[in-house]
């Protein structure tokens, strides 16, 4: 451990053990697919009984009417936030009749492009919006990579911390908002060079339905396990290979994350950028939305990344103008998939985990990232996901090769003392435990999730989407049998009322054209927010 790391973390002890500062704040985000009995991707329409899914703030969809997402309130207690999602899948199970929720982040059976249904929010503008983006990515990826699920992780640092921290470094004279953000950047570097930690011990996406690759080649990682599974020997996250949420052409981007005017600036420059063969696919033809525009992104929300900086925009703001005008909030970890072993694809000592990682992340000491070293990023983030229980794998650390089990025991040793700090504001050593409960799956890459996957599909020879549905039946009569919290459950039944009643009076509100109201978003997504609002 490096002396400032240390330093600084022996520096935090005193304050939070005075209560100076609280504890992290987390959300989750939680996608899966609702399928029938036999396995296959629904074709129904998203369940009037669960609400609105333009409204509703905790049940909707993502890219596809099928693909269920859950939404959590913020919390500072992980068990709170997995209450409310598991009543979620509670709430959900009593109107879905013979439908079942997917456990998986890889797909269930598909039948070809067209069986993935796009997500329908109804006629007003900002629902044709969304429908229209979820067009451009078809025609622009496809809506089989749409069908992928995983969990976003919401987390950001209590006002506290940030002025006890501010103090300790003395930073008094920079401005919050200014502080806050560079020290946010300065652990989505270090996320962005330890990430493939995360993806070695939580990666879940082994193997996946041959559908997922309709009519092309089988990829030399992929070998055929079965007549309709496909496996890959030592692969952590397929998920987040290139198999699954990547995009040669937003690889050109080289998003900076080394301040927050460098990313800002970016995303700008791709949401105004035309793209030739974005442009050859046409944008509104013979009176029909096919995309937003042909620019490099369409919207920001277009590009993905395993970690974004957040902040809450408001209703006329895109979300980076949010960041500019007031700085980042919080982190969206978006490398997670969901663990099929798991009722609700996440657990408590997965989150505690996560907790120690952003929290070492922030610690630690985060250079700027130069741009040969992105790539070097990018390679050891590949190797883990396509190889990362291969025991003769070797990341590059600088000009050194290390082995996953050798720099991941490095970095658990460090957040170890990181744990012990978030645990003098809790009872007992939850966050301990949890790094802890780790650091055998680097020992033995056959306890990691994947590995455990792989392994019941080759001792019983199942298919994947018979191992899926298997389990997906099982979770289904547990949370089916189970009680929901009396508050919680009224305050659900209340917002599929209110969900759909708001929906109605933003349709009823419209006064404007679409193409007009598509118009006048673009014009203020190239408006900057800088120096908008106070920074201090």
């Amino acid at each position: 451990m490096s002396d400032s790391l240390a330093s600084l973390i022996a520096r935090l002890e005193g304050p939070a053990r005075a209560g100076r500062f609280s504890r992290l704040r987390r959300g989750l985000e939680k996608e899966g697919l609702r399928v029938d009995r036999a396995g296959r991707i629904a074709a129904t329409p998203h369940p009037a009984a669960l609400g609105s899914k333009l409204t509703h703030p905790h049940i909707t969809t993502d890219y596809s009417e099928a693909l269920l997402e859950y939404i959590t309130p913020v919390y500072c207690r992980p068990e709170d936030a997995m209450a409310f999602l598991g009543d979620l899948h509670r709430f959900t199970y009593r109107v879905l009749d013979d439908e079942l929720i997917w456990p998986a982040s890889m797909p269930s059976r598909l039948d070809g492009n067209d069986s993935v249904p796009i997500a329908d929010y109804g006629p007003s503008n900002v629902g044709t919006m969304k429908r229209v983006y979820r067009k451009g990515l078809d025609v622009r990826y496809g809506r089989i990579m749409q069908a992928i699920a995983g969990v976003h992780y919401n987390v950001s640092l209590p006002d506290d911390l940030w002025s006890v921290l501010r103090e300790l470094e003395g930073a008094e004279a920079t401005p919050m908002n200014d502080y806050r953000s560079s020290r946010y950047f300065g652990l989505i570097r270090n996320f962005r060079r330890h990430s493939w930690l995360l993806l070695y011990l939580f990666g879940a996406s082994p193997a996946l339905d041959r559908s997922f690759l309709p009519g092309g080649e089988l990829p030399e990682k992929l070998e055929r396990h079965g007549e309709e599974t496909l496996v890959s020997e030592h692969a952590t996250s397929l998920r987040m290979s290139d198999l699954g949420y990547q995009n040669k052409v937003q690889a050109q981007l080289k998003i900076c994350f080394n301040s927050l005017s460098n990313y800002v600036n970016t995303l700008r420059h791709a949401i105004s950028t035309p793209w030739p063969a974005y442009q050859a696919m046409g944008v509104h033809e013979d009176g029909e939305w096919r995309q937003l525009n042909a620019n490099i992104l369409q919207i920001e929300n277009e590009y993905y990344s395993d970690i974004r900086p957040k902040r809450v925009a408001r209703h006329d703001e895109t979300p980076s103008q949010a960041l500019e005008a007031r700085g980042v909030e919080y982190i969206e970890v978006r490398c997670l998939d969901l663990n099929p072993l798991l009722t609700l694809g996440v657990d408590e000592t997965q989150i505690r985990f996560v907790d120690a990682f952003v929290m070492w992340c922030l610690l630690a000491e985060s250079p700027w990232i130069p741009d040969e070293e992105c790539d070097r990023l990018d390679d050891n983030r590949r190797r883990v996901v396509e190889r990362g229980r291969d025991p003769a794998l070797r990341l590059c650390q600088g000009d050194t090769p290390r082995s996953v089990a050798d720099w991941g025991g490095e970095i658990l040793d460090e957040m170890t003392r990181v744990a012990e700090l978030l645990d003098l504001l809790e009872e007992g050593t939850p966050h301990r435990d949890a790094v802890a409960a780790m650091a055998p799956r680097l020992a033995d890459p056959s306890l990691t999730p994947s590995g455990q996957l792989l392994a019941r599909l080759r001792e019983t020879g199942e298919e994947f989407s018979d191992a899926m549905l298997a389990i997906a039946r099982e979770q289904a009569d547990r949370l089916r049998a189970e009680p929901m919290d009396l508050a919680r459950e009224a305050l659900f039944e209340q917002l599929v009322e209110t969900s759909h009643q708001q929906q109605g009076d933003i349709e009823d509100g419209d006064l404007e054209a679409f193409d007009d109201f598509l118009a006048s978003y673009f014009a203020r997504a190239r408006e900057t927010r800088l120096g908008q609002e106070a920074t201090s």
